[in-house]
């Protein structure tokens, strides 16, 4: 389990040891906080270990910890975060009551990795996270289309509680994207603490909107990921808890269920989806990512456009008597002229023709 690092797709590590081989030719911009740095030093006192030489290994130097405003690369905090696991025996840095040793979060990748879906291996995650701590919990919740995976906090987890509940939110969703091997975008991540002086890196980290001082910590995505099976088997596993997987955005260019995502954006959000930037926007996404990640599926923006907008257009003509303008606007065109010729070439008719024929029709 690695704590937060880098504007890179989240995923679990788990050796120490191959972290640092990982990273060590790695280079990334420095946006990580200073921090997350001190939340494992404070670790290495409540251990009553020196953290020289986790930061000497790191290459971080000890006057950038009293530097508010100091970052350090995705590279660096990795380096730290798996030198810290290794040498204090705690997978939690600190967290908890009491140490997580190395391989708690090994045990339950293994009680998950059997499930069919998405769904049930989170749910037996969250389960048997229960067995290796009390002071939080951790609860997945469907409310229609959206899935919530909640922490909810049983002690005062003190100054290392922000580092704690941002790293475990963080790793599950990692954990979640490794095991159906595709992006999971976040529609929202909310956190029960005061924004911090460095929340700007909180849109880094989770990719979607961030909202402090709320009820409790949690994170949102479209509730259809549970249903996707894992793709992940146990030879996976044993080779993926060897060696760090590489945090780049790679491993999970796909996201398998954008296409639904984009379908369903443009049919809830028709005036807000008119050109491929504001629709990547609504997703999170660059129009780069977008046109690239639809075009692995098979798919293009335009045809799902057509689809979306043809459908509208046709029910509306069928079931209601508003103008054609109205219809234009309502499909999601910007000007009645470009609905029509766009209309005649999906059906041969213009909408005042197919409706007219739609009705003589016994």
């Amino acid at each position: 389990m690695t704590p937060p690092s880098s504007p890179a797709d989240p995923v679990p590590t788990s050796s120490p040891k191959a972290i640092r081989e990982a990273v060590g030719t790695r280079k990334s911009p420095a946006v990580t906080p200073i921090a997350f740095v001190n939340a494992i030093v404070r670790a290495y006192a409540q251990h009553g270990n020196d953290p020289a030489k986790a930061l000497e290994s790191a290459q971080i130097a000890p006057e950038l910890l009293t530097n508010p405003t100091a970052r350090i690369t995705a590279a660096q905090m990795e380096r730290i975060s798996g030198a810290a696991m290794q040498e204090l025996d705690d997978e939690g840095l600190g967290w908890f009551s009491r140490r997580l040793p190395w391989g708690s979060y090994g045990m339950l990748a293994r009680a998950s990795i059997s499930a069919p879906n998405l769904g049930v291996a989170l749910r037996r995650w969250c389960r048997h996270h229960r067995l290796i701590t009390d002071d939080i919990t951790l609860d997945l919740a469907v409310n229609g289309p959206t899935a919530t995976l909640t922490i909810t906090e049983h002690r005062d987890l003190g100054a290392l509680r922000e580092f704690c509940l941002v790293s475990v939110l963080r790793n599950i969703h990692g954990l979640a994207c490794w095991l159906i091997d595709s992006r999971i975008a976040l529609t929202g991540a909310r956190f029960a603490f005061a924004a911090p002086a460095h929340q700007d890196v909180y849109h880094v980290l989770f990719s979607a909107p961030a909202v402090f001082q709320a009820g409790r910590t949690a994170i949102e995505w479209d509730s259809r990921y549970l249903t996707l099976p894992l793709r992940r088997d146990e030879a996976a596993l044993r080779q993926m808890l060897k060696r760090a997987l590489p945090l780049t955005v790679l491993p999970y260019r796909r996201d398998r269920l954008l296409v639904q995502r984009v379908r369903q954006a443009l049919v809830n959000h028709p005036q807000d989806t008119h050109s491929a930037d504001d629709l990547a926007a609504l997703l999170n996404l660059s129009a780069r990512t977008l046109h690239r990640q639809l075009k692995d599926e098979g798919a293009s923006l335009q045809t799902l456009k057509d689809e979306v907008r043809q459908a509208r257009a046709i029910d509306l003509l069928l079931r209601s008597n508003r103008p054609i303008k109205q219809v234009a606007q309502a499909a999601g065109f910007q000007n009645e002229k470009s609905f029509i010729r766009a209309f005649k070439g999906w059906t041969g008719q213009r909408p005042t023709e197919f409706r007219l024929s739609a009705h003589l029709t016994p």
